[in-house]
């Protein structure tokens, strides 16, 4: 693996290690704006860090004990106008393709993933 690579994902690993998972936006739950949004995973932020949007950087709570990275989603939001990252923590594959396509329904969002 390239090693920039490598330190690209224990960056991240560091910054997960040093910040508490919060969910407000739990599986089933509605988008706060949008009620036609249903959550299919947690949603949430970690606490203690700024992205983009002046929050905390979002991630995407899938089902395994371990919270661990699996992997990153670079989106693009047409109506918002920017561009954020969401991390993939304790996801399986298939709710890492569940966040994905979650990501990019609708002709406004669209994503990419960065799989580890």
């Amino acid at each position: 693996m390239d090693p920039n690579l490598t330190q690209f994902w224990q960056a991240l690993d560091k910054l997960v290690a040093g910040a508490r998972i919060v969910i407000d936006r739990p599986k089933g739950s509605r988008h706060p704006r949008y009620p036609a949004i249903v959550y299919p995973l947690d949603y949430g932020y970690l606490e203690g860090t700024t992205a983009v949007d002046g929050g905390g950087v979002d991630v995407w709570r899938g089902s395994l004990p371990e919270p661990a990275l699996a992997g990153a989603l670079c989106t693009v939001d047409l109506v918002k106008r920017d561009v954020e990252v969401k991390l993939l923590l304790g996801c399986t594959p298939d709710e890492i393709a569940t966040a994905r396509d979650f990501c990019r329904e609708g002709p406004y969002m669209k994503c990419a993933l960065l799989a580890r």
